[in-house]
């Protein structure tokens, strides 16, 4: 990937202006190009579903271009962090269309668990995989919906990919339930995600 450089604070502001103003498509160019590295390394962090990396880095960079198009720049925050929900949104979609069982599992919740099931279940019972009710209840009550909710999602992660199953015939590398994220810390997209925290903090405690 050819390398771009990073923008400042008041070059994001202009290039942003530019582009709402005047429609600068030279204006969005730059701010886009400027994050591409960002929405590579977000999308490596999802390159353990089972799906082409180039795929996904192509959805991470869709969300980026919808993100330069709709960024605010009188708003205050960083283009980088406004730009990482866009671009984890465009791969979160990419990834449950490309999933079968979430023809049947669309909604926000549906959502949450299928990208957060898994870890939710080994958080609050040792890394264990295996779901009890008690478990059940717990992981319901962590991500704000129901046991049933809970129990149904894990049925059909089980029945539509077995997350257990060896990534290889030999059964000596890793399964594909512990590489579904990536979770090698990065310092620029950990900066963007910090930001995205305190910029919901702030607007939660000024509500």
């Amino acid at each position: 990937m050819e390398q771009y450089s990073l923008l400042d604070a008041e070059q994001e502001q202009q290039f942003a202006r530019r582009w709402h103003e005047l429609g600068d498509q030279a204006a969005l160019h730059a701010l886009v190009k400027s994050h591409l590295r960002l929405a590579a390394k977000v999308a490596r962090h999802y390159r353990g579903y089972g799906l082409p990396l180039a795929d996904i880095i192509a959805e991470a960079n869709v969300g980026l271009v919808v993100a330069a198009q709709r960024f605010e720049p009188d708003r205050g925050s960083r283009f980088s962090t406004y730009a990482l929900w866009w671009i984890k949104a465009s791969i979160h979609e990419y990834i449950l269309r490309s999933w079968s069982l979430v023809k049947i599992g669309t909604t926000a919740a549906q959502k949450k668990l299928f990208f957060r099931l898994r870890s939710e279940i080994r958080k609050v019972s040792n890394n264990q995989t295996s779901l009890t009710p008690e478990i059940a209840n717990v992981v319901a009550e962590h991500l704000g919906v129901t046991a049933a909710d809970v129990i149904e999602m894990d049925g059909r992660l089980r029945g539509d990919f077995s997350l257990n199953k060896p990534m290889d015939d030999d059964g000596q590398t890793a399964e594909w339930e512990t590489m579904l994220v990536d979770n090698s810390p990065d310092a620029e997209v950990i900066l963007a995600e910090r930001d995205e925290t305190t910029q919901q903090t702030t607007a939660l405690s000024a509500a």
